[in-house]
This record gives C-alpha cells, sequence and structure tokens, in this order.
C-alpha cells in the first residue's frame, strides 16, 4: 500500500488504518456494544496483512479496553509494527462520567497510563481528543512528554481551524 507523509512528522502512513473504537466494546456510554476481544485482535492483524501501517485508539475508549486489546493484537503480530496513535483529553471517574481535562498532570497520568495499558515504550502520535479551554496547558504538557521520548509526535483529533 502506498504511504503519504503525515503533516511535518517523520511518519510514512498509509491513507487508511485501523480504527479502535469500536473495539473498545460497551463499557461505557459511546461504547459499540459488545464486542469479542479475540475477533477484534483478528480484524486488527488482517488489516495489518493488507497493508496498513498504523492503529488509531484513545484511553476513553472502552475506559481503556480499546488500548489493551491492541496490547494483545501488536504482541501477538509477527509483522512490523505498525504505528501507534492515541489520544488524551478524556476522564472518566469511578462510575464512567466522562469529562474533558487537559490538566498537566492529568496528561501525564493518561500518558503513563496509554504506555503501559499499550505495553509500548513510546506513543507514535498523542493527540488531544477534543477542544477544551485549557488546550495551551494542555499543549505544553504533552510537549513536555515529547522532549521526555514518551511520545514521538503530538496533534489534535476533532478540532476545526478555529478551535485551533
Amino acid at each position: 500500500m502506498k504511504t503519504r507523509k503525515l503533516g511535518n512528522s517523520d511518519l510514512k502512513i498509509t491513507p487508511i488504518g485501523f480504527g479502535a473504537w469500536a473495539i473498545g466494546g460497551s463499557g461505557w456510554e459511546f461504547g459499540w456494544g459488545e464486542q469479542d476481544d479475540k475477533q477484534s485482535v483478528a480484524a486488527i492483524h488482517r488489516a495489518l496483512e493488507l497493508g496498513i501501517n498504523w492503529i488509531d485508539t484513545a484511553a476513553v475508549y472502552g475506559m481503556g479496553h480499546s488500548e489493551k486489546v491492541v496490547a494483545s493484537a501488536l504482541r501477538t503480530w509477527r509483522g512490523p509494527r505498525p504505528y501507534v496513535f492515541t489520544k488524551c483529553g478524556l476522564r472518566w471517574d469511578e462510575q464512567g462520567y466522562v469529562h474533558r481535562s487537559l490538566n498537566p498532570a492529568s496528561i501525564r497520568q493518561e500518558c503513563e497510563d496509554s504506555l503501559r495499558r499499550l505495553n509500548v515504550d513510546v506513543i507514535d502520535l498523542y493527540q488531544i481528543h477534543w477542544p477544551t479551554d485549557e488546550l495551551e496547558d494542555g499543549w505544553n504538557a504533552m510537549a513536555r512528554l515529547q522532549k521526555e521520548g514518551k511520545v514521538r509526535w503530538i496533534g489534535v483529533s476533532n478540532f476545526n481551524v478555529k478551535e485551533m
């Protein structure tokens, strides 16, 4: 499959990737219903066999479950490691209530949690999931994570030009 450069990064990505929202399952209000993790891993493997080279997930998908399923797929995949993209800025409480937060301490904790769930040493693209008033603080926190080598590239998701 052909690749193209992603923005100003050094990432050369396929035009199609694997979106892992649905594999998070039904563990949250925006879930897609019950999913079979073995089938989800098989779907990721098949997409990789067909030539995609990146997987997009988010901490909030299934309250971390999607990232764990992606980790399982990466662990059992025998080909080249795909790029792993995930997102931050949506936190949840014990009751599963989701709220937006780009507080620097929250961003750092989310990153550490995502690295652990994904079982990777570095996140290839770390994105702010949704706009919030704390954008500058959140962006600065992500830039620090990038300097520390926890994430390779940082970006935004679900933003329009005016919100940036």
